[in-house]
Order: C-alpha cells, then sequence, then structure tokens
C-alpha cells in the first residue's frame, strides 16, 4: 500500500482546497487521457501518483492544465 504524506503535497501548492483541485485533475489525465506519469508508477493508483508528482515539484497549479494538452507538431499532427 502506497504511503503518501498529503502535507508535502499541501505546503507545495499552497492550500488542501487548491490540492485537491490540481491532484484530481491530474489523477484524471494519468487515468483517462493516457498521459504518462514524471514518476515511477509502482502499481499506485493514479491519484497517490498524481501526489507525487506534486510533492516533487513536477505538477503544480501553473502547469497541470498544459501538462493535458495534445501538443501537435509542425504538421498538425498529435505527438
Amino acid at each position: 500500500m502506497a504511503r503518501v504524506t498529503v502535507q508535502d503535497a499541501v505546503d507545495k501548492i499552497g492550500n488542501r482546497f487548491d490540492l485537491v483541485l490540481v491532484s484530481s485533475k491530474r489523477a484524471r489525465q494519468l487515468a483517462t487521457q493516457g498521459k504518462d506519469p514524471m514518476v515511477d508508477w509502482d502499481n499506485d493508483k493514479p491519484t497517490v501518483v498524481a501526489l507525487r508528482e506534486i510533492e516533487e515539484g513536477l505538477v503544480n497549479r501553473g502547469n497541470v492544465d498544459r501538462l493535458g494538452q495534445v501538443v501537435e507538431d509542425d504538421m498538425g499532427y498529435a505527438e
């Protein structure tokens, strides 16, 4: 079972309310949109992976939306 200290993630985001918004948005990207995790998955649930990404400073309020966008190359094809 994964152990996640939420306080570390709260310190990175600023408050618990924003943490819920950012972590749920990132977990949804991982679970249903096929986005690649930026930390080891280790057979954890998407919410745990999202919290670990936040704790490590890889995901925050400013970049969570950008991480979920489809990147297109110069010819308009999704990468």
